[in-house]
C-alpha cells in the first residue's frame, strides 16, 4: 500500500479530507493555489463537486452493491446500452490495458464482470483532473494504495508488507503516479487470468508512472505476472519504474526508480 506524505517546500498542506469510498479510504492534500482560475471556486466547492462524482463512480460500477450497474448488467437485468455510458468506455479501457499487458489483466476475473482493477486508479485520476482544472494544481490525492500527485515534490511512503505500520522506503516526485498491488491487507485476492488460481511469486509490487488509472491497472496486471517478467515489463515500458517485494522480503526494482529513492538529486527536485 502507498501512504503519501507532503514535504514543506514549496508550500505547507493548506486543505487534508478523507473520504470513506469504495470500500476504501480517499485522502486529499492540497497546497495553496498559486494562480486564481477564471471560476474562483474555493476548496470546499470543488472538493463537494469532486466527492458527488466519486460517490456516483461508486454507485454505478461497485461490485458490493447488487445494484451498481455493473452487478445489474453481470445479471443481464440491464444492457449495455442501458448503463451509463462511461461503462462502456471502462469496459473498453480495460480490454485496451489487457492488450497492453498480454493478457496479464482482466475485467473478468474468474469468470466474473469486476472492471474494479481500473475504477479505482481512474477515479483517483478523475479527482485528481477536476483539482487541476479549478487551479488547485499542487496535490496529492490517494485511495486505497493508489497516489496521484500534481506539482511537487511529493513524498509518497511504501509500506512494508510483512511489518504493519512500517515503511519500506519513501518516493519522492513531481507530477506522479504510484499504485501497489500486494497480499498485506487482502491476502492473494489477484488471479493469475491464465489459470483462475491466486497469483504466485509476489508479496508487493509498486509501479510509478504518470497517470494512476492505468499504473494502477498495471501494477494488478504486473502482479500476476511474477516477479521476472514484471520487471522485464516494466523496463521496457516508457515513464513506467517497479519495486518488488518477493515472498522471503528480499526486494527488486527497476534501474530508473532510483531517481525516485532517497538521496536522488531528481527526487529532490534538483536537475
Amino acid at each position: 500500500m502507498t501512504r503519501p506524505a507532503p514535504v514543506a517546500a514549496p508550500a505547507p498542506v493548506a486543505f487534508r479530507h478523507a473520504e470513506h469510498l469504495m470500500g476504501t479510504v480517499f485522502s486529499f492534500a492540497v497546497r495553496p493555489r498559486t494562480t486564481a482560475p477564471a471560476a474562483g471556486l474555493p476548496f470546499e466547492a470543488v472538493l463537494h463537486g469532486i466527492l458527488t462524482r466519486l460517490h456516483r463512480i461508486d454507485e454505478v460500477f461497485s461490485t458490493y452493491r447488487a445494484d451498481s450497474q455493473i452487478r445489474r448488467l453481470e445479471r443481464a437485468e440491464l444492457t449495455l446500452a442501458q448503463c451509463d455510458p462511461e461503462v462502456a468506455e471502462v469496459l473498453a479501457r480495460c480490454r485496451e490495458v489487457a492488450a497492453e499487458t498480454d493478457g496479464w489483466f482482466t475485467h473478468r476475473p474468474a469468470g466474473r464482470l469486476d472492471p474494479s482493477g481500473w475504477v479505482k486508479g481512474w477515479a483517483v485520476e478523475e479527482a485528481s483532473l477536476a483539482l487541476s482544472a479549478a487551479g488547485w494544481t499542487e496535490h496529492s490525492v490517494s485511495g486505497g494504495g493508489d497516489v496521484q500527485t500534481s506539482g511537487g515534490p511529493w513524498r509518497i511512503g511504501i509500506a512494508a508488507p510483512f511489518r504493519p505500520g512500517a515503511l519500506l522506503t519513501v518516493l519522492t516526485g513531481h507530477d506522479l503516479a504510484v499504485a501497489t498491488s500486494g497480499i498485506a491487507e487482502r491476502g492473494r485476492h489477484i488471479l493469475d487470468p491464465h489459470t483462475g488460481r491466486p497469483a504466485e511469486g509476489l508479496a508487493a509490487l509498486t509501479l510509478t508512472g504518470r497517470r494512476i488509472a492505468r499504473t494502477d491497472a498495471w501494477a494488478t496486471a504486473a502482479f500476476a505476472m511474477g516477479p521476472d517478467r514484471a520487471l522485464a515489463w516494466a523496463t521496457a515500458r516508457p515513464d513506467t519504474e517497479a519495486l518488488a517485494v518477493l515472498p522471503d522480503g528480499t526486494t527488486r526494482i527497476t534501474p530508473g526508480l532510483t531517481r525516485y529513492l532517497p538521496g536522488s538529486a531528481t527526487a529532490s527536485g534538483q536537475h
